[in-house]
């Protein structure tokens, strides 16, 4: 069982209890949680610890935490012994409707973001909504950004849901949030099964991702929490989609106000001539051309290779100035 201290005294004990009544034990080992942590040496110390306490091929990881202990245990999981099979077991909003889901695994190096990985589809995921009743506020909120991408880009009743039911939503009620979870896991399972490696169709699940992730690396990681960068993504995204004539104006100022409606979110001090330079290292870009996955109607959106530098830096002005606001 690979874990975080914090989620350890919260469910560690839920999770070691229901294995021994199954018959089965686990050696339960600890990593820092984080977007600082993942990092080679985070994996290498974990790997030091398996083979410590003799794990061999017949092993299973139970990765216990959000997005970055289900990142870092799949990614120990796909290269130990050449690849040992991995439970997901998401305990934040944003792991369970989304990073959980799809085999991706990786770390992070000080140029970008999971930009080394690999694809390591997990046995099962297993996604309690009841877990999230101990999830702080900011936390659950961030998970929330997450989950207004799936309506953007594939089914227009989760942003609509978002829209009309925010108090309910924000006040973590069960059937609202089961409901939300349930139609973002069936969106990303949709596509990663029609494409799993992120070859095409799976890259629209990067929407507000492009600028997101440059806004988490110019913050070394720690401004930001990785939902809440999205959001802000978002709104670039729609900003340069607007202003390219992709996304209508009503679309992306309905974009921006259910970001906003779902803040406060940090603000934005990375300049646009820092993000420029942090998108030639994000994997989205490609002979040196960033890729924006841009609204072209509500639930629908398109891959954009075209977008001008122009446009970049007005949208992270743009973001500059709401943040402040």
């Amino acid at each position: 069982m690979v874990s975080s201290q914090r989620i350890l005294e919260l469910w560690g004990a839920t999770l070691s209890e229901a294995l021994l009544d199954a018959g089965r034990d686990a050696v339960v080992l600890t990593m820092p949680d984080g977007e600082a942590a993942k990092r080679f040496a985070t994996v290498e110390k974990l790997a030091a610890k398996m083979v410590a306490a003799r794990a061999d091929r017949r092993s299973v990881v139970l990765a216990l935490g959000g997005g970055v202990v289900g990142d870092v245990g799949g990614f120990v999981a796909s290269i130990f012994m050449r690849g040992i099979p991995v439970v997901q077991i998401p305990t934040t909003l944003v792991a369970q409707l989304d990073s959980a889901i799809g085999g991706k695994t990786g770390v992070n190096l000080i140029s970008g973001k999971n930009l080394i990985g690999t694809f390591h589809q997990p046995l099962a995921v297993l996604a309690d909504p009841d877990v999230l009743t101990t999830l702080p506020e900011r936390e659950y909120r961030s998970g929330l950004f997450e989950a207004m991408k799936y309506g953007v880009i594939r089914d227009p009743e989760i942003f609509q849901l978002m829209e009309s039911q925010r108090d309910g939503i924000l006040g973590r009620d069960a059937d609202l949030l089961e409901r939300m979870v349930v139609a973002c896991v069936r969106v990303k399972a949709d596509v990663v099964g029609a494409d799993e490696r992120e070859s095409g169709e799976r890259r629209i699940l990067n929407f507000g991702h492009t600028i997101g992730h440059a806004l988490e690396a110019a913050t070394n990681y720690k401004h930001f929490l990785h939902g809440e960068a999205v959001g802000w993504g978002m709104i670039a995204a729609a900003a340069i989609g607007r202003g390219m004539g992709v996304t209508n104006v009503e679309l992306a100022e309905r974009i921006t106000a259910l970001v906003r409606a779902y803040g406060s979110l940090p603000e934005v001090e990375v300049t646009g001539k820092r993000v420029l330079k942090l998108l030639q290292s994000d994997k989205k870009t490609m002979g040196g051309v960033p890729h924006f996955v841009l609204a072209t109607s509500m639930g629908k959106a398109e891959v954009v290779d075209t977008v001008p530098v122009s446009a970049i830096l007005e949208a992270v002005a743009e973001i500059q100035r709401l943040s402040k606001a």
